[in-house]
């Protein structure tokens, strides 16, 4: 008698078990789904602007309007560091992670269209 209830009980763990396998397993794949969308969609907006050819009088303009808060109106730094030769620095990759992601604290995160983005680092890159 003994024998048949621990083997229920064996059986009832086990599926126990197998329920949170599955669980989890299925919050990884949830979890790994979103994540591979999410970089999907980055990688898109990277590729999208590295093709444009930006104008650094519009991202100069852009600049002034966004950044010189932190930046300084000549990019050589108040509250955030100077920007001249950034490029040196930073692939144009790195500097567009940067700036829609605010990487560094006390850096805000930007949403910024592929065509602003573009003329951004193209001024970024009349600095050097």
């Amino acid at each position: 008698m003994s024998t048949s209830s621990s083997t229920a009980a064996e059986r009832n763990f086990k599926r126990e078990f197998l329920k949170i396998v599955f669980v989890v397993f299925g919050v990884f794949l949830i979890c790994f789904s979103i994540f591979f969308l999410n970089h999907h969609e980055n990688n898109k907006y990277i590729i999208e602007t590295l093709e444009l050819n930006g104008s650094a009088e519009e991202g100069d303009a852009l600049f002034k309007i966004n950044c010189v808060g932190c930046h300084g109106i000549t990019a050589r730094g108040l509250v955030g560091p100077d920007l001249h030769s950034i490029t040196k620095r930073l692939n144009d990759k790195e500097i567009i992670k940067q700036v829609t992601g605010g990487l560094t604290p006390p850096m805000p995160s930007f949403e910024i269209d592929p065509v602003n983005m573009s003329n951004l680092l193209r001024y970024l890159h009349s600095l050097e």
